[in-house]
């Protein structure tokens, strides 16, 4: 697990494990990191470099799409159920509570969170088609935002709650698109000729982007795997002065898992990751 400084360039190594962990989220105070880890939510402190296991009961197979709740109490995860093995979303908390349901129907896979905690935003799969959805973070009638042929995945609020970010595969290649919360006006933000891009996630200040970019020859549009080599793109401006081309801050080993969630720091300067080691016997 590391840290990039868009500043500075440069990349900093937080802790090496001998399991695979994925998709690391930062709390709003700075003070810590969550990810995700066979099946389990882990919190890394960042000052002291503790791990505890944020306890979970029974949603002890969540994957890497997850998020923190703002109101501090604990994560939204996505947990493959026991019954049929597809993912819902449930909200465990730091506590020890029982975790609560959000989304009976599945599959369906958390990507964002509205800044008030009140509404969650998330990829489902319904009726064959995989669509963005929204629900209310305490359970509710889910609203379908997009019905672009295709898959249509990783929608995060940006910190105001008025656009939520996506990527979608709808113009034959996977791209970064925004639309506004209530799914009006969606448009397209990158034009990636040769690469397919996953998860764009917008950082507090509103003013960059970072998002995982596959080549073509690696992928099929609608695949995010792992084991790749892969870039980590950035993308900067607004919407006064206009948004920049992204432009590739890194490249390593990783795919699935190493971005999939917004990892931001609060102060809109560095972002985690994770990077995988291509150990060959």
């Amino acid at each position: 697990m590391e840290v990039f400084d868009i500043e500075t360039g440069e990349t900093k190594l937080l802790k090496e494990f001998d399991r695979v962990i994925e998709a690391p989220n930062w709390s709003a105070d700075g003070k810590f990191l969550t990810y995700n880890s066979e099946g389990r939510i882990y919190k890394f402190e960042l000052a002291t470099g503790a791990i505890t296991e944020v306890p979970s009961h029974f949603v002890d197979n969540c994957n890497n799409d997850h998020v923190l709740s703002p109101d501090g109490e604990g994560l939204y995860v996505s947990h493959h159920t026991k019954e049929d093995g597809l993912s819902r979303i449930y909200k465990i908390f730091f506590d020890g509570r029982m975790p609560e349901l959000v989304t009976p129907l599945a599959p369906s896979y958390l990507h964002g969170i509205t800044p008030d905690g009140k509404t969650l935003a998330y990829c489902a799969e319904r009726d064959g088609e995989y669509d963005i959805y929204t629900i209310p973070a305490t359970g509710g009638n889910e609203i379908q935002l997009t019905t672009a042929f295709g898959l249509n995945d990783g929608p995060e609020y940006d910190c105001d709650g008025e656009y939520i970010w996506f990527n979608s595969v709808r113009t034959g290649r996977m791209q970064a698109w925004r639309m506004k919360a209530d799914g009006s006006e969606q448009t397209q933000m990158t034009f990636d000729a040769h690469s397919n891009t996953w998860f764009p996630h917008i950082s507090p200040d509103r003013e960059k982007v970072v998002m995982l970019a596959y080549h073509e020859r690696d992928v099929r549009p609608g695949e995010h795997v792992p084991n790749k080599n892969v870039e980590i793109r950035l993308m900067t401006g607004c919407d006064e002065t206009g948004w920049s081309e992204p432009r590739t801050i890194l490249k390593l080993f990783g795919g699935q898992g190493t971005i999939n969630v917004n990892s931001w720091a609060p102060d809109s300067k560095r972002f985690a990751y994770v990077r995988y080691q291509n150990r060959r016997t």
